[in-house]
């Protein structure tokens, strides 16, 4: 009985759950959701197509970038072949000129019939290393004639800028001269008759000469006007010169005279020759202003005619020696 009375009987738990729905717990909530599951269509599709318009564009980038690699390799591969045809084709024709193994051709006709029909031969003398054909004298001459124009480009130019500046310079030293008989005429009363009759011969190199135009005028005048002396009182003064020289003889005469009617020789060839100095400085002025702008306007000229010309031979040329860079490669 006391064992009976303190048993101890585990009792098992019996869990009460209370479930509100008869279905799935871990079922999505908007699997059965209409609308929901239109939305994530929608966005499944947008996903995908911007992932392939992402993919296309990368693999046409791929594209365009290994089409401009191979373009790149085969520029470089070219490049490698003609210089390496080159040097050797000069290097053996280096060779045979200094063997005179090479006959000289004589350039009677055009390049291509030179080469086709009197130079064939020349590849001949090569020693099997270049086949004989027209193709390898052309393409060492395609090389040459780039080198040819160049140089004459720049020899062209030069002799441009150096016949410009000259007919500049000779344009300018004419208006200059013009300038400086027109001053003659306003300043001292001389035509130009008068300037050619008293010797005064006014050219591009001597315009701007101020003593020589300066001793031409007052020897003229020593020489034409002989003024008289003086008489006080008497404001007139008469000369014994010719009637074609009357307005020239009284002009410069009067640069001679002071206050008070006193004429003063010494005043007079100070007038005269600060008057030469005002005209030809002018003068000058009109001459540089002419030539610069001159200059500039018959260079260009002659850059563009020039250039013309070795363009228009070099492209006499260049048809026969595109064909053998064609037949080197």
């Amino acid at each position: 009985v006391y064992n009976q009375s303190n048993h101890k009987n585990i009792l098992q738990h019996t869990p009460t759950t209370r479930v509100l729905c008869e279905c799935e717990i871990y079922m999505p909530n908007y699997d059965n959701d209409t609308k929901m599951k239109k939305v994530m269509d929608n966005f499944n599709k947008q996903t995908q197509q911007r992932l392939r318009e992402y993919d296309e564009r990368l693999q046409s980038k791929r594209m365009q970038c290994k089409e401009q690699c191979d373009k790149e390799i085969q520029k470089i591969i070219l490049k490698d072949k003609l210089d390496k045809e080159l040097t050797e084709k000069f290097a053996t024709l280096h060779t045979d000129i200094q063997n005179d193994a090479i006959p000289t051709c004589i350039c009677e006709k055009s390049m291509a019939d030179i080469v086709e029909k009197t130079c064939l031969k020349c590849t001949q003398n090569l020693g099997g290393i270049v086949a004989p054909s027209s193709g390898v004298l052309l393409g060492i001459a395609e090389g040459a004639l780039y080198a040819w124009k160049d140089a004459a480009i720049i020899a062209a130019k030069a002799a441009a800028v150096t016949e410009g500046a000259a007919k500049g310079l000779a344009a300018g030293a004419e208006v200059g001269k013009d300038a400086v008989i027109l001053g003659l005429n306003s300043e001292f009363g001389l035509s130009t008759q008068a300037v050619q009759k008293i010797a005064l011969v006014i050219n591009g190199t001597n315009y701007k000469d101020v003593s020589f135009i300066y001793q031409a005028v007052y020897t003229t005048f020593q020489r034409s006007c002989f003024p008289t002396a003086h008489v006080s009182g008497d404001v007139s003064v008469r000369f014994t010169a010719a009637t074609t020289d009357q307005a020239f003889c009284r002009t410069v005469n009067a640069l001679g005279f002071a206050r008070g009617n006193v004429f003063d020789p010494s005043l007079l060839q100070g007038s005269i020759q600060k008057a030469v100095k005002k005209i030809v400085t002018e003068a000058t002025t009109v001459a540089s202003k002419t030539g610069e702008k001159a200059t500039e306007k018959l260079t260009v000229a002659a850059i563009q005619s020039k250039t013309a010309a070795v363009d228009a031979t070099y492209m006499g040329y260049q048809t026969p020696i595109i064909a053998s860079v064609v037949a080197i490669l």
